[in-house]
């Protein structure tokens, strides 16, 4: 599969390292240039490529950046993408650490992948948003195993979160729904689920317990 990941920190980077390994073709790009990529494209056989040209053609485009850079993404990035491409919104809204006060986050109730998604001008699927870098590297399991983590998804086009759930469980994690796009606040950062390590029951718990009210920590 052809897979294209803006953003090469640890998330986007470990990402390439494990899907490269498991045989997709991926493009990867970041804010300043191939040039700076050749590491990472020498370890994994990636290709570096620019930000406009990592999801032409790539049936899942992974968004791995922070929030307050989403604004200055190129307008019509996803149009060379393929019909039905997945795009993958890692994000979390950090106001006090990084991002400074996002308005339709906080005056307008905007979940942070709906305000992303408007941005992006394409539909997401909210996911690896509370997932510890390193345990994408670390621990993958088969599935079946009682150990295996599992990860919320949220998003609104059926068919594309089911394309992220597949690839999620080919990475060696299980999956649970975590519905539309309008209630992924219950796995945004200060939520039971947000950086969980649990499988399938206890994510599912942890999403029903969460609360609408952001905490203090992630406000603006």
């Amino acid at each position: 599969m052809k897979i294209g990941i803006i953003g090469a920190g640890n998330i986007g980077g470990n990402l390439t390292r494990r899907l490269t390994a498991l045989g997709h073709d991926v493009y990867v790009a970041n804010s300043r240039g191939p040039h700076t990529l050749t590491a990472l494209a020498e370890e994994t056989g990636a290709t570096p490529v620019t930000v406009e040209e990592a999801p032409r053609g790539a049936e899942i485009v992974v968004v791995t950046i922070p929030l307050k850079a989403v604004p200055d993404l190129p307008s019509g990035l996803f149009d060379e993408a393929s019909d039905g491409v997945a795009v993958i919104d890692t994000g979390n809204y950090y106001p006090r650490q990084r991002d400074g006060r996002i308005a339709a986050i906080e005056d307008e109730g905007l979940t942070e992948s709906r305000w992303t998604e408007r941005q992006l001008g394409h539909s997401v699927i909210k996911a690896f948003n509370g997932t510890y870098a390193q345990d994408i590297l670390d621990r993958p399991l088969p599935a079946g195993d009682p150990g295996r983590i599992a990860l919320p998804v949220a998003g609104d086009d059926a068919a594309a979160k089911r394309k992220v759930r597949d690839l999620i469980d080919e990475l060696g994690f299980d999956t649970v729904d975590a519905g539309g796009l309008d209630d992924s606040w219950r796995q945004q950062p200060g939520t039971p689920v947000y950086g969980l390590r649990g499988g399938v029951e206890a994510v599912t718990k942890a999403l029903a317990e969460a609360s609408p009210e952001r905490t203090a920590e992630f406000s603006g």
